[in-house]
């Protein structure tokens, strides 16, 4: 009988009753249940015999591919930890990573081994790279003295596909993922695995309709007796894309990643040939091209999606509308949190239903408050601004940092809760009003901005494809609020109009005073705006 929330443990179970399913996608790829557990065991077997064991780290230093989910399945078979890369980070970043991780060992892409290697001198703890063929062209590396370079498949094809034999498997076995921030480096956040089963991972409840699981052997009454698709958009680097697909794959569904740069138009080709029951994007950058790609080339067939998702970055009140219009069946739900917090609420509309506002969730997760300065709850209708806090399910902290912990992971009360830099407001209803990260605010004049609220409303202009909101030095204001704008093709951007458009939604102090446009908005590869290049660009010095 399943007794604990062990991710591992969780997923061997479920393999028990739903071998023969489909369960992972990834392009030409399609494995079930018992493939997928069996490609999982032959590459735990091969960490094991290069030395990997528990409480080690493993870097997934991957795209979307087969090889990330049985890179994570594999690590935690044998109790180690696998760790997410961003595969768009720098030498710095990397050498960071890798280094505040202590990773012994990665699952690398051959196309991004050269990058591993090029800071090989500064991985004190890094013995194995195992190199998965991504089709580039790229040699994928050499042996140095410290650090062995193999084959994937040549040595997972070698390895034994019996399940391995790691005693003390349970909750307390470690999850960790790494979030860059809208500043600084890295960060590991540190998670029990019974923690994480429930803050991260819904509790075996990925609907949100029947309530996290009591006891672990409930878990297989959960595993759905019908045929479900959910289609990951985002980077398996990305919390979210993680957290999701393995909601899913915990309750016995199929989960298709994408792969390759996100593109519109394969989206919709395989929402309709695959059948997809639900998908989830991040924000405007991936609804809104899904929006210009249908009306180029529509319409396609979704008659299996019955649920649209966005977590992860705002998406506006302009471009859920167009969603709306395109797929008037379906139930759009979205959703906030952070790596630090996990899941900490959603708000869903009914088809045909429209939107209270941007970011306003009507279904709070238990223990998630709005703390004013004396870190006392804001009560429902209050109009003051507060930080965004949750209790309950919580990491441990960030990993090899006990300052930014301290920081971060406060005691009210007796009660420890998590305060991950989300400001809000609590409505009448006491629904949460999400303002932005603190850490991105804009102080012009004394008055504090979020841009975040400022970009929804200014996305709703017609000459406006996408925007990022910025404060630049001002020597009268301290700050003054600056639009960085990438104009629909062929539009004309002009600061009067914008500043027209958004006068009757703003309050005076939060309308931009200067544009910049520029050809391209740069986006990290889930979505989320890249504020500190914004602020280079606004201010010139990019």
């Amino acid at each position: 009988m399943l007794n604990t929330y062990n991710f591992a443990d969780v997923w061997e179970a479920v393999v028990e009753v739903a071998s023969d399913r489909p369960a992972l996608v990834v392009g030409d790829r399609r494995l079930t249940y018992a493939e997928l557990d069996t490609r999982a065991n032959r590459l735990a077997n091969a960490l094991a015999g290069v030395g990997v064991g528990p409480g080690d780290v493993v870097a997934c230093h991957l795209t979307n591919s087969t090889e990330y989910v049985e890179t994570l399945l594999a690590a935690w078979k044998v109790r180690a930890v696998p760790v997410n890369v961003n595969y768009r980070y720098t030498a710095d970043e990397l050498a960071h990573l890798y280094r505040d991780s202590a990773a012994v060992a990665a699952v690398v892409d051959r196309g991004l081994v050269e990058r591993v290697l090029a800071v090989a001198d500064q991985l004190d703890d890094l013995r194995t790279v195992l190199v998965v063929d991504d089709g580039s062209s790229a040699t994928g590396g050499v042996s140095t003295d410290r650090i062995e370079v193999l084959e994937f498949d040549v040595v997972v094809s070698g390895s034994s596909d019996a399940r391995p034999d790691v005693p003390g498997r349970g909750d307390d076995d470690r999850y960790i993922i790494y979030t860059g921030g809208t500043t600084g480096l890295p960060k590991g956040v540190e998670w029990r695995m019974g923690d994480a089963f429930f803050g991260c991972l819904g509790g075996g409840d990925p609907m949100r309709m029947s309530g996290p699981v009591a006891a672990p052997s409930e878990l297989l009454d959960r595993v759905v007796d019908f045929d479900f698709t959910f289609y990951a958009l985002a980077p398996m680097v990305h919390a979210a894309a993680q957290w999701v697909s393995f909601m899913w794959l915990f309750a016995g569904a199929r989960v298709i990643l994408h792969q390759g740069p996100f593109d519109a138009a394969t989206v919709w080709r395989t929402i309709e040939e695959e059948g997809v029951s639900t998908t989830t994007v991040v924000g405007d950058a991936m609804a809104r091209p899904l929006c210009d790609e249908w009306d180029r080339t529509g319409p396609y067939d979704t008659s299996s999606l019955f649920a649209f998702s966005n977590g992860g970055a705002p998406l506006s009140s302009s471009v859920r509308e167009r969603l709306q219009s395109i797929l008037p069946g379906v139930v759009f739900t979205d959703g906030f949190g952070s790596s630090e917090t996990g899941i900490q609420g959603s708000s869903r509309l009914e088809p045909g239903a429209r939107s209270a506002g941007t970011a306003r969730f009507d279904q709070v997760a238990s223990g998630t408050v709005v703390l004013d300065d004396d870190l006392r709850p804001i009560e429902p209708g209050d109009e003051r601004i507060g930080r965004v806090a949750h209790a309950g399910h919580l990491p441990i902290g960030y990993r090899n940092d006990p300052v930014k912990t301290a920081e971060t992971f406060v005691e009210v009360d007796g009660r420890r809760y998590a305060l991950n830099g989300d400001m809000a407001q609590v409505a009448e209803d006491g629904s949460v009003v999400l303002l932005g990260r603190g850490s991105i605010s804009i102080n012009t004049g004394g008055e504090k901005v979020f841009p975040e609220e400022v970009e929804g409303v200014l996305k709703a202009h017609p000459a406006v494809y996408d925007c990022v909101v910025v404060g630049v030095p001002h020597e009268r204001w301290g700050e003054q609020v600056t639009v960085v704008v990438q104009p629909v093709d062929g539009a004309r951007v002009e600061l009067d109009e914008l500043v027209e458009h958004a006068r009757e939604h703003l309050a005076g102090y939060k309308l931009p005073r200067e544009l910049v446009t520029v050809e391209l908005i740069e986006r990290s590869p889930t979505g989320k705006a890249d504020y500190r290049w914004a602020r280079n660009v606004a201010s010139g010095d990019d």
